[in-house]
């Protein structure tokens, strides 16, 4: 376990190297493309801050791998092995970064043997660094994080994202989500535009629960184990075990409130992360519980 805090340390310092980066550029007009949909965008930041933060990683541990969003995106494939491997999401909410609306992080994950060893968010315009190790426990600034522990999920507020998905059956599906918690009732359902923050959310008490459909591993790795450090319960939406590379997740503040959460909410067919692309789409889409 201590070399991977040396990795934990190593990794914070470069996140916040990276923040520097993301910062400077904030305020700035930027050259803006799309990927997947018109609201799956990337910018010459994102990919300038990959690829610093994959050369340290690969100049300082030449033997681990990396799971880079715009690696990605560029043609890699998605592989986790047993292998150390960092999965990073160089700006988490490059809409947000787009329009200057500040809420967007540096995600880093760190796995060995397909497990977590540690996640660190940091939130760059709100100078939060969120960061967790297994068995260590959860902070925020240093100081240890607590989910809320709330079991009763009408007294909960709940965050989710639409995402970049923009197909008619993905859309009916996240809008009639939103629609069956509002009726649960939940005390509200709020969207920051970053799955990362929005997850580290319940890690702080916050907010009581996060789900989502369709977002990817580098979104949300970092996030889930600090949300189980925190105390809270990490699932798949169909109330199974947590797969990062399904792009399906509850976060929790407990399992009574997951659990809730899944029996209602429906998720839509998307590939998982590791699948090959030209295979057949997979994924629930039928309601539990309903």
């Amino acid at each position: 376990m201590a070399d991977w805090i040396d990795c934990l340390n190593f990794g914070i310092s470069i996140a916040k190297q990276a923040s520097e980066v993301v910062l400077s550029a904030f305020q700035q007009q930027k050259e803006v493309k799309l990927k997947s949909s018109p609201a799956d965008l990337v910018t010459e930041t994102d990919q300038r801050v990959e690829k610093i933060l994959i050369s340290a990683i690969t100049n300082r541990y030449p033997d681990h791998r990396c799971i880079g969003e715009e690696s990605v995106a560029a043609g890699e494939r998605v592989q986790l092995t047993d292998a150390p491997t960092w999965i990073i999401d160089p700006i988490d909410g490059t809409v947000n970064f787009v329009h200057r609306f500040p809420f967007l992080a540096v995600s880093i994950a760190f796995t060995v043997n397909q497990q977590t060893q540690f996640g660190i968010v940091y939130s760059c315009v709100e100078d939060k660094l969120f960061h967790a190790h297994r068995g260590g426990g959860a902070f925020l600034n240093g100081q240890p994080l607590h989910a809320s522990g709330q079991e009763d999920v009408s007294r909960c507020v709940v965050v989710t994202e639409i995402g970049a998905e923009r197909d008619d059956l993905a859309l009916s599906t996240m809008t009639a989500n939103i629609f069956r918690l509002l009726k649960l009732p939940v005390h509200g359902i709020r969207a920051l535009g970053t799955a990362a923050v929005d997850m580290c959310q319940v890690a702080t008490g916050g907010a009581d629960a996060y789900y989502h459909i369709g977002m990817h591993c580098w979104d949300i790795a970092a996030s889930a184990i600090i949300v189980q450090e925190a105390g809270g319960v990490v699932m798949d939406t169909d109330g199974s075990v947590f797969d990062m590379m399904s792009r399906r997740v509850i976060a929790a503040s407990s399992f009574t409130v997951a659990n809730r959460i899944a029996q209602v909410i429906q998720a839509f067919p998307c590939h998982r992360d590791d699948q090959d692309p030209d295979s057949c789409v997979c994924g629930a889409s039928g309601v539990n519980g309903l």
